[in-house]
């Protein structure tokens, strides 16, 4: 390995600001956001998993988003926090690809198990007859193990290619955490390859999970403007509103950070986007899905009254 691409090679990421009372300000922020999203999604794989009525496979890919989201803010969160209160913002090339790989491991395992739910929601709301047969736990399970294996490959790729370049300069990346665009950057290699596989592998995988999304979305959409009964309709939409708000806001911010036109060279636009998809995002899934879903209410009621009681 090159002596400019081995774990010795260190970086400086210097994407928040220098003002110390801004910094402090921010780190308290974030702290609060990071606790809360941790107990967010783990008290909700906590509760999938200890209450056998949502041992179904709606809550089972939901509980493995949830465990997702704990990934990204885990391999985020505790650096971006270290970096807001330490003077020394230096990360090994080592801890950027490991950094790098268990973001891209979780967004990529998200995208399929959105798209699972999606498929799911279809099959509940246009075969309800057959809900049971098409969705069995041996199909829920085999969806889930795609996602994990596609993002544990997809990952793989990535960061090995990372490791074709040669980094030089400043070696400071304008950015709170080790991602591959800001990397291309500091190339000085030229990493036109690097950013062609991102729109074939990103670009295929996002591609393939939108279409499923979408279709499944038609499919439901076109069912319940058929049918008769408006209180059918209104009990339709409401089951699928949190999954397609959470969906528009995930894919949305992906799409504009890495599918985007010139996405290697406009590192402005970076840091806000990427705040939004690795803290915003992972904090209001728990709340966009538990909220608005009247089974997970009424249970953690009842475990809260055991409690107080």
């Amino acid at each position: 390995m090159n002596e400019n691409n081995s774990c010795t090679t260190d970086f400086f990421l210097t994407g928040f600001t220098d003002n110390s009372s801004l910094k402090m300000i921010l780190f308290m922020v974030f702290l609060v956001v990071y606790l809360v999203t941790m107990a967010g999604n783990l008290g909700l794989v906590a509760l999938i998993y200890v209450e056998r009525r949502l041992h179904t496979p709606m809550y089972i890919f939901l509980g493995n988003l949830a465990l997702m989201d704990s990934c990204c803010s885990c391999a985020i969160t505790p650096k971006m926090l270290e970096n807001l209160v330490s003077a020394d913002r230096r990360i090994s090339l080592c801890e950027c690809m490991a950094q790098f790989y268990f973001l891209c491991f979780a967004e990529t395992a998200d995208c399929f198990l959105l798209a699972a739910m999606a498929y799911d929601r279809y099959v509940a709301i246009c075969s309800p007859l057959q809900y049971h047969s098409r969705m069995s736990k041996k199909l829920c399970i085999q969806m889930t193990t795609g996602a994990y294996i596609a993002g544990n490959v997809h990952s793989i790729i990535q960061v090995g290619l990372l490791f074709r370049l040669t980094f030089c300069g400043s070696h400071q990346i304008n950015h709170f955490f080790c991602d591959v665009l800001p990397l291309y950057r500091l190339s000085c290699v030229d990493p036109y390859i690097n950013d062609l596989m991102i729109l074939i592998l990103s670009g295929s995988i996002q591609a393939f999970t939108i279409t499923v999304v979408l279709i499944s979305y038609f499919y439901i959409l076109f069912t319940i403007f058929t049918m008769k009964s408006k209180e059918g309709r209104g009990k339709a939409l409401f089951t699928c509103a949190s999954h397609f708000l959470s969906v528009s806001i995930f894919y949305g911010s992906l799409l504009f950070m890495y599918i985007r036109p010139n996405s290697v060279n406009e590192g402005d636009k970076d840091i806000s986007v990427a705040v939004f998809y690795t803290v915003v995002i992972p904090l209001l899934n728990p709340f966009i899905y538990s909220l608005r879903n009247k089974e997970v209410t009424n249970i953690v009621r009842k475990i809260m009254k055991k409690i107080i009681l």
